[in-house]
């Protein structure tokens, strides 16, 4: 670069300023749109530093208004993790592991989030951060005609906030209950038996268990089947409403007031893992679970079904595709080095995973010690009564006391003994082999784990209640966390794009989504979370960032992508992430896709019905009303895409002009630009401070140019120039020729 390059520059961009005043000085001054708006000159503050086209310049008194920011890069990376790691980090990846070879599921869930996670979640934090805007504008500016992604990434998000929010008034429930001693899940309740005076243990808890009890019948009061809605249940009416309630008010001064809570909301999680991982450690049984856990069973590795869970589980890890990401990197600086957040949060989310299994292991460990002491205790006084009616005394090891404890060791002592004399007829004895493996062994994952076996294990632990209510206060802001980005998918988004103010979509969100989560608080609401978790969002969230990809390396083009990474970061991406983009990415995506479809279309709609009568679970299919909406849920979440994409390729909504206007605003003032701004005939606008050359498209992401800001109440008719275009297009008709090395 030449010497004074800067000094040219400085002087090309005055030119710029004098011509587009020269330009507006020939405005009727009469015309009220035109004393309405003020121009805005992107360019270079006092310390040379570039101005971004949303920070523009000040005209007269009138103090600037500019997009929201981070406070600090922490506050964004705290952002980030919470939205990433949430519950599924907790309930989910431990059941997978468990599921699917142990320590050697950490295999192929570390392959595949290098090729797919880590990609993908760096493309969305670029995109979001060059553009600055959210999801449906950055698509918007991408192609337009893809501009549908953005709009369906939004219902997604709607879909998933609707229930998402049920499991932390859930959690809330339980922290409200925690507060006693014993836990009100500690055992099962007392009835009045119906023939007599005297009490007895209420059937349904005797069949089933005390935590499984209470949280079917105490907790959700569950109906039979999901046509019994059963009417609402009042104190997880009074939850959810709650849960709405601190959603609402953390998000309603955006990122101000949310940024703020992630300090809590992000950190308390991982102060609790910690303390019970410390605490179960010192548990009789904690060991037995972790070394079940880590204990590899390699020739699971090689099947199919693995590697298809661990890549979902990857997928949905890092919420990609909901748009969170994208909203929250948009508030980002254009020089921050979104690479390494993308690394930087793809491995702490990895080892939040990896933290929350060892707690959980090392806690099952706890219970299934006690669970197997118990068996051996009921078997112990079996064999007692036997005695002389079907086993000889003589079996009986002489150390060995039954009117005493009997140990795990000495109680498969006897089984041996007994197994050896009595073959055949041993079954019909009824003695159970008391292995701490079986009970190791019984898979549970999301709320099984979280609201039975945990809660079950925590009972027996000292001080239970204290252990509760961390372990509740956890869940909540784990979930809180998770709603934050998923809230601001939905909001940034739309606040992008539409004149609103941001309180008021804010509130307006909320209500709406607690009038519609009321279903999943009525009797029948736990099988309606069931029918979203499954349908909502799995298929509509694959094809969305499916066409995040495409959109990106063959639309946009994967080397101008490039180029503006490099413009952007100051340093060009790892080749690694080109042929990832391009090539293979995309490629597993579609294969995701693929067996996604087959396992839907080979596993027919069900849910699992609690039975009251038999105290357990049956897997029933959702009659044919629940299957339709099964599909229209699917069908509701990717209809944006061919939409928009039908509307713009029979030019319904006019490519040039956008159709859709792109909107910032800050303290009740908007700024509008247009979102056309990066479209065909708008070259000048990209030609001011970015690297452009004469055989290269101009590149559709925003660069800072020339438009009109907003200051009075007027309509979209009175600040509109006459291309339609606020003044890009005609303001910079005359700009001459720029030097190529500088702009």
């Amino acid at each position: 670069m030449p010497k004074n390059s800067k000094a040219v520059k400085r002087e090309l961009d005055d030119d710029v300023t004098e011509s587009a005043r020269d330009l507006l000085s020939n405005e009727d001054p009469c015309d009220d749109s035109f004393k309405k708006s003020s121009l805005i000159i992107g360019g270079h503050d006092a310390d040379g530093k570039e101005r971004d086209v949303e920070e523009g310049g000040s005209d007269g008194d009138e103090e600037e208004e500019e997009r929201p920011a981070w406070n600090s890069k922490l506050q964004y990376i705290l952002a980030q993790v919470g939205f990433s790691v949430g519950l599924g980090n907790v309930w989910r990846f431990p059941y997978l592991c468990q599921k699917n070879g142990g320590g050697a599921y950490l295999v192929p869930y570390l392959i595949l989030l290098v090729l797919i996670g880590i990609p993908l979640f760096f493309l969305e934090l670029a995109v979001g951060q060059r553009i600055r805007r959210g999801s449906i504008g950055v698509w918007n500016y991408i192609s337009p005609r893809l501009g549908g992604i953005g709009f369906a990434s939004c219902v997604v998000c709607f879909f998933v906030a609707l229930y998402y929010n049920v499991i932390i008034s859930w959690s809330l429930f339980y922290f409200s209950q925690s507060f006693q001693q014993p836990l009100p899940w500690h055992q099962c309740p007392l009835a009045k038996n119906r023939n007599s005076t005297c009490t007895v243990v209420v059937p349904e808890c005797e069949k089933s268990s005390a935590t499984t009890y209470y949280w079917y019948r105490e907790a959700l009061d569950i109906s039979d089947k999901i046509s019994e809605s059963g009417g609402l249940n009042w104190k997880m009416t009074l939850c959810l409403l709650a849960a709405w309630s601190m959603v609402c008010l953390a998000m309603i001064k955006g990122i101000q007031s949310s940024g703020k809570v992630m300090y809590f909301s992000s950190l308390f999680p991982y102060v609790v893992l910690i303390c019970f991982l410390v605490r179960s450690l010192l548990l009789e049984g904690s060991m037995d679970g972790i070394r079940h856990m880590f204990t590899p069973k390699l020739e699971i590795m090689l099947e199919a079904k693995v590697w298809r869970e661990a890549a979902t589980q990857v997928f949905f890890a890092l919420g990609l595709g909901f748009g969170g990401v994208i909203a929250f990197s948009s508030y980002n600086k254009r020089d921050n080095n979104c690479h390494f957040d993308a690394v930087l949060v793809s491995f702490i989310n990895f080892f939040t995973s990896v933290l929350a299994t060892l707690v959980v292991f090392a806690v099952l460990g706890f219970k299934a010690n006690i669970m197997n002491g118990q068996c051996v205790a009921d078997n112990g006084r079996k064999i007692a009564a036997l005695l002389g009616n079907g086993i000889e005394a003589n079996l009986i090891p002489n150390h060995i006391n039954l009117s005493h404890k009997v140990s795990v060791d000495d109680y498969h002592q006897m089984i041996e003994i007994i197994r050896g004399v009595k073959e055949g007829n041993f079954d019909k004895l009824g003695l159970d082999s008391c292995h701490i493996e079986d009970e190791l062994n019984k898979a549970v994952q999301g709320t099984g784990l979280a609201f039975i076996a945990f809660t079950e294990a925590m009972t027996h632990f000292p001080a239970s209640p204290f252990w509760s209510v961390m372990f509740f206060l956890m869940l909540i802001n784990l979930g809180l966390g998770s709603m934050f980005g998923t809230i601001e998918g939905i909001l940034t988004p739309l606040i992008d794009t539409f004149k609103v103010r941001k309180e008021l979509l804010t509130v307006g969100c909320c209500v709406l989504a607690f009038s519609l989560g009321l279903v999943f608080v009525q009797r029948s609401g736990n099988y309606f979370v069931t029918m979203f978790d499954d349908y909502s969002a799995t298929l509509p969230l694959l094809i969305v960032v499916i066409l995040e990809n495409l959109a990106i390396a063959w639309f946009y083009g994967i080397d101008k992508f490039f180029a503006d990474l490099e413009d952007m970061l100051g340093f060009k991406p790892y080749r690694f992430y080109y042929y990832m983009w391009k090539f293979i990415t995309p490629t597993l995506l579609l294969v995701l896709l693929g067996s996604s479809f087959v396992q839907l279309i080979m596993t027919p709609p069900s849910y699992s019905a609690w039975n009251q009568e038999q105290a357990r679970e049956k897997l029933v299919g959702f009659p044919p009303w629940g299957v339709a909406l099964c599909i229209s849920l699917v069908v509701v979440a990717v209809l944006p895409v061919p939409v928009v994409f039908m509307l713009r390729y029979f030019n319904v909504i006019d490519d040039g002009a956008g159709g859709i206007s792109t909107v910032s605003y800050k303290k009740g003032h908007i700024i509008k630009e247009s979102a056309g701004a990066a479209g065909e005939g708008d070259d000048a606008a990209s030609l001011l401070h970015a690297k452009t050359t004469p055989s290269e498209a101009p590149s559709p992401m925003p660069a800072n140019g020339i438009y009109r800001k907003q200051s009075g109440g007027g309509g979209p008719e009175s600040d509109a120039a006459p291309n339609g275009r606020y003044g890009i297009g005609y303001l910079m008709a005359d700009v001459p020729d720029m030097p190529e090395s500088d702009l």
